[in-house]
């Protein structure tokens, strides 16, 4: 299927108003670029520690739509452009200029899969869902997973640092704490090496479902599990939930900025002796983390590199 592809030189003051112009035309979809600086509820969900460095913001904004190219694009076409003449008379629109463009359809969706295949982590072998290759040498165990939209393939250095942090420090029998669970690798992997139960938490809810639907496609739906909304650091009742001090591994991989602010709840999640790993740390913010799981009253046990990625693991006295 082929699309045409309209982008409107508009300015950033009027970039609300033309989107609902556009969804009043019955374009549901768009793309908008501008040099806006991100604000801290737009970076709240991102799993990024270094943001863009964006040029200074100009006030111009480009907003793209698609339209299927056998459609009546005309008749769109035409009521756009009214709604953007009508909108000169309330605000200042720019250029308010339109232009065409095709492309090919693609499966954005599922583009990514090609790039993810099985790998190893010591002895873990994580392969994709849509996959079956086997191991060629002898594992622990196998785990699949899909991400879908929820970040964490396993494949991430930061992910792979936990990972090797809970072979050495979760026992059978324990019970495991994933912050920030995303995809529910880490939840999977700790079930698998004999967790006798794994909360998970996650601020995004998309990350609670795909968490639930990789436990199933591992066999682990009936396993002692459960996937909670919330954000530790604010949220007061997921604190009362699971700051009992019942937990003998937390892991959150997450990004830096978050474990900091963090850190002073993590205590009171462990148990005596417990184990805290934590990742997602860029390296030249590890020593501002290392500041914040000591102020925590942790004491740092080891400090894992891979790439620039940083985890630390640290035990509760």
């Amino acid at each position: 299927m082929k699309w045409n592809r309209y982008q409107i030189s508009t300015t950033t003051k009027a970039c609300d108003l033309m989107v609902s112009m556009l969804s009043d035309c019955g374009i549901e979809g768009v793309e908008i670029q501008d040099h806006v600086p991100l604000t801290a509820q737009d970076t709240a969900k991102m799993f990024i520690d270094i943001l863009p460095e964006l040029p200074e913001d100009d006030g111009i904004c480009q907003i793209s739509f698609y339209l299927d190219a056998d459609s009546d694009c005309d008749a769109v076409l035409s009521q756009v452009k009214d709604g953007i003449e009508e909108l000169r008379i309330f605000t200042e629109v720019g250029a308010g200029t339109i232009e065409v463009s095709q492309t090919e359809d693609e499966d954005w969706a599922n583009n990514w899969k090609e790039f993810f295949h099985s790998f190893y982590v010591e002895d873990l072998f994580i392969r994709p869902t849509w996959e079956k290759e086997e191991p060629d040498r002898e594992v622990r165990s196998i785990i699949s997973i899909d991400p879908g939209i929820s970040f964490g393939t396993g494949k991430h250095e930061t992910t792979q640092l936990v990972i090797k942090e809970l072979l050495k420090a979760l026992k059978p029998g324990d019970r495991m704490l994933d912050l920030g669970c995303g995809s529910g690798i880490l939840s999977i992997v700790g079930l698998k090496l004999g967790a006798s139960c794994v909360t998970g938490t996650d601020i995004d809810e998309d990350c609670i479902t795909s968490s639930e639907e990789n436990l199933a496609v591992n066999d682990l739906s009936e396993a002692p599990h459960r996937f909670i909304t919330g954000n530790l650091i604010t949220d007061q009742a997921l604190q009362k939930e699971v700051m009992d001090e019942s937990y003998d591994v937390v892991a959150a991989n997450i990004l830096a900025d978050v474990i900091i602010p963090m850190a002073p709840f993590i205590p009171g999640c462990l148990k005596p002796g417990g184990t805290f790993i934590c990742s997602g740390i860029i390296d030249f913010k590890e020593d501002e983390v290392v500041s914040a799981v000591k102020a925590a009253g942790l004491t740092i046990t080891s400090i894992g590199h891979q790439g620039e990625w940083v985890s630390i693991t640290a035990k509760k006295n």
